[in-house]
């Protein structure tokens, strides 16, 4: 009986040491990779469907996405706070020379939005809005008018201005297509893609810009809230053509970028960024996200990069 009794003992003394050797080693966590992704709101959809399918077909791996805006996914990829950072602009050659490593992964837009309430929707869709009046009216605030913007003197409603206040590569390519940087953009500021769609949704004067994805239910392909976009008049000539009108969808919008009949800027190609190069899960999941994570961009709402990109890029990650 003493015998058997010491047996147990040692069992339960060997399971013991076991049992905490696993622990220490991380238990059943102790395999699993971790990935931290932060950054732009215009890649955010599109990261957390990747996410979500990569998951499915590694479980061992996790990973954690956040938005807050381009600047804070390169300033958080470059410090090594995340593993990527979601960059909507071009990258500055003075991130480069700290470190910064980005891949092209996706195209998408910078759109103008107004309120479709307004009085003035129904001129700006038939004439739309030419570069330069974009100008006067977030660069300059020389147009303040929507009567001005249209040419009828009889509508003296002002336009209420909206503009991002986190560092966003929305902004970014917005003030770039207009001739400038994003601190040269006027207007009041409102964090956040949602926010800015939701400020111009609500206020029948306002004038505002968002990623295609937050203009546009992924859903539904249709415009959200009270938005509608404005259309620029490409070819300056005080008409919408057809070749010019591509708004009711996003997928018509797609198109448009994809062929190249919506300018570039504000088209822009969209980052995944690193510090000095990707390895590890991080480099097997953008690895994927370039290959067959390709499959989801379109339905995701956004424009898949062209074959001969793709294949440039997954030469840089090699």
């Amino acid at each position: 009986m003493v015998k058997m009794f010491r047996k147990i003992l040692f069992l339960i003394a060997v399971i013991a040491i076991l049992a905490a050797a696993y622990l220490l080693l991380g238990g059943s966590q102790g395999s699993q990779q971790s990935i931290k992704i932060s950054g732009a709101w215009a890649l955010y959809p599109m990261m957390v469907k990747w996410a979500e399918e990569y998951q499915k077909l590694h479980p061992d791996v996790k990973i954690d996405v956040s938005a807050g805006g381009a600047g804070k996914g390169m300033a958080d990829a470059i410090s090594g706070l995340v593993d990527i950072g979601m960059v909507s602009r071009d990258i500055d050659p003075s991130e480069i020379q700290k470190g910064a490593f980005p891949i092209k992964v996706v195209k998408d837009a910078v759109l103008a939005t107004m309120n479709k309430n307004n009085p003035a929707a129904g001129q700006v869709l038939q004439t739309g809005v030419r570069k330069s009046q974009f100008q006067e009216v977030f660069r300059y605030n020389n147009i303040t008018t929507w009567g001005a913007l249209v040419g009828n003197a009889g509508n003296r409603d002002t336009i209420a201005v909206y503009t991002r206040s986190d560092s966003c590569g929305a902004a970014e390519s917005w003030a770039k297509y207009l001739g400038g940087r994003q601190e040269d953009l006027k207007g009041i500021g409102v964090y956040g893609d949602p926010g800015l769609a939701d400020a111009v949704s609500k206020d029948v004067r306002g004038v505002g810009y968002n990623n295609l994805g937050f203009a546009y239910d992924a859903k539904t392909g249709m415009l959200v809230g009270d938005l509608i976009i404005i259309p620029i008049d490409v070819n300056e000539n005080g008409v919408i053509e057809p070749s010019e009108n591509f708004y009711g969808k996003q997928s018509d919008v797609i198109g448009a970028i994809a062929d190249g009949r919506y300018p570039s800027p504000p088209a822009r190609d969209e980052y995944l960024v690193t510090k000095d190069g990707f390895s590890g899960a991080s480099k097997d999941f953008v690895r994927w996200i370039l290959t067959d994570g390709q499959a989801y961009v379109v339905e995701s709402g956004y424009v898949p990069l062209k074959d001969e990109v793709l294949q440039e890029q997954l030469a840089k990650l090699a």
